[in-house]
Parts: C-alpha cells; structure tokens; sequence
C-alpha cells in the first residue's frame, strides 16, 4: 500500500464516487481507479463495489477506511515531528472548539509554551462533535472543548482519555438601556428577542447553542456575527441579546457596557475539558494535559494574553456564510 492509493481510496469514501474523489484529488478518474485496483490485488479484497443507490462497502472495505485515515494522520504527523525536530521544535496540534479559542485559548498557549524554548502549538478550530474522529486519526493530538457526554469514549477502536479542568458561567447580556434588564423577560419575551451571536452558536455540541436550545430560540432570530467580540459590540448599541462567558465580559459588566437580563434559564454553568488519547499520547501532549489544570494555567485563561508569534502557528479553515 501506498500513500497516494491509501489517499484515493479515502476521498472514494468521503465523496461517494469516484468521480467525485477525481476532483478532489485534482487526478483523473482513471489514475484513481488504478490506485484502487493496486489496493484491492495488494489486500485480496474487492473493497466497494457500485450499485444504484451508490457505493456498498465490503466488511474489508469499511475497516480500510478507518485505517487509512489513521495511517494517513500517522504520515502526516511524522513529517510534521521530523521537520521540527530537524529545526530544534516541538510542534503541538491543537483543536478546539469556537468558544474557547477565543476566549481562553491564548492564555493557556502563551503560558505553556513559555516553559519551553522549543515548544509551539498549532491551533485549530472545530465542531466539538469532531473531536474523536480528529484524535484518534492523530490529526490533533489534544482537543480542548465541552465535556463528552459519555464518560468513557472511544473511535474507531481508540479509548480517549477526558480531563475537566475549567468551570465557567455563560449569561443572557444586554445594552443597560434594555427593557429586559429592568425587569424579569418571560419565556416568550426571550424566544422573540433579536439575538446577536459569535460563531459558535453555530458550533453543534457546545454551551452556547444547547443554551439557545433551552431557551427555545428560533434560528430566524439569531444573527451571527463574524466574533463574539463583535456581537457584543452591536448589542452595547442597545440592539438585541446575546451570550457571553460571564468571564469574558466582566470589564463590560463592571463599565456598564453590557448587563446581565434576568429570567427563566439565563444563566448556565459549564466545563470545559481536555482530550487526547489514553494509550501512546505524544509527549507533548501528556504534558499540555498535565498543564492545563494547573492554576496557572486556569488564571491565564481566564485573564488572556496575547501568544509570541514564534510560538503560535494557526491553522487556517475558512467558512462562508450565506
């Protein structure tokens, strides 16, 4: 097997076709279906076969899939170790969820990778419902977000390890000239408001769209701005509410910027956890996972800083909204 067969038959899986894989690999459909051929001589399995309603996969089939993707991550990540050993660094993949990258993510990278010289973390941002798949594909090597629902998860064959590490408060905020900070809003009153939000109230598993959930807020009443920072800023100007981390706007609520409104479920307590994988976590990660409970750590996050830029490598994912 090799990378370029392992990698046609993937996109074969994740586009459905493999015309569709031939456009995505930018190959042509003939180049693909060699690669394919190569695997299925190179396995003694037919892999997938076509149908009318698509691809059918053979047991075979469905396990390469899984393991393509790991293998592939596996490549991946040893080019990726080798080149920043060659240039004396550690590289730590980082995936983490809307709301704690921009809220907390910087406090915590400046000061872990202060500890080290040759220490820097690449950040990226994901739906949390992404997390066991990223991990266990080794793509990231720890996943910072909302706490897991189940208490033990595993994928594709992998058990992930989970720490709790950080308890904070998301409120209902609004301009202090608000009507709903003068008086109590009902159920209704909230449902109907204008609601100004970051992206990740478009973030599936997370504190703030399971909090627009429980407040019944319909999609056509929320407005998404390109930041939180930005969906504050319009709401300071008396327009609309929105949701915050208490301790993300506490200057706002000390200057009287932004207030908090009062009613039924406008406020909610949540925990952010730290992820990665129980068994043959990079060294890297085990100490990020030491570290991030540590209460050092939890008051960077908490206070935030700005990360040196020699420390500090995004990775760029670009969403279009319409």
């Amino acid at each position: 097997m090799t990378p370029a067969q392992l990698r046609a038959f993937v996109a074969i899986v994740r586009a459905g076709s493999v015309k569709q894989a031939a456009a995505e690999l930018g190959l042509t459909e003939q180049a693909v279906s060699m690669h394919v051929a190569a695997l299925r001589k190179s396995l003694g399995d037919q892999l997938f076969s076509r149908t009318r309603s698509g691809l059918a996969f053979t047991p075979g089939g469905l396990r390469l899939a899984a393991r393509a993707v790991e293998i592939l991550g596996l490549q991946d990540q040893t080019v990726s170790e080798v080149g920043a050993a060659a240039g004396g660094r550690r590289t730590i993949r980082l995936a983490s969820s809307s709301l704690f990258a921009e809220h907390a993510a910087s406090g915590l990278i400046d000061l872990f990778t202060k500890r080290a010289k040759d220490l820097e973390v690449e950040l990226s941002v994901h739906s949390p419902d992404q997390f066991a798949t990223l991990l266990a594909s080794r793509a990231v090597d720890v996943a910072i977000g909302p706490t897991p629902l189940d208490a033990e998860v595993t994928e594709n064959g992998h058990t992930l390890t989970t720490k709790e590490f950080l308890t904070y408060d998301i409120e209902v905020m609004a301009a202090p000239t608000h009507p709903f900070t003068q008086r109590r809003a009902s159920p209704e009153e909230l449902a109907h408001a204008t609601w100004n939000l970051g992206p990740s109230a478009a973030a599936g598993h997370d504190a703030i769209p399971e909090m627009l959930v429980r407040l019944g807020i319909p999609d056509d009443c929320q407005r998404i701005f390109q930041s939180d920072a930005a969906a504050w800023e319009e709401t300071q100007r008396g327009t609309g509410l929105t949701l915050a981390p208490t301790f993300a706007v506490r200057a706002d609520l000390h200057t009287g910027r932004l207030a908090r409104v009062s009613g039924t479920d406008v406020n909610r307590r949540n925990t952010w956890s730290a992820m990665t994988l129980a068994h043959d976590p990079t060294r890297t990660a085990s100490e990020l996972m030491r570290f991030v409970g540590s209460p050092k750590a939890m008051q960077a996050m908490l206070r935030g800083s700005g990360v040196p830029v020699k420390n500090f490598r995004p990775a760029v994912y670009v969403t279009l909204w319409h």
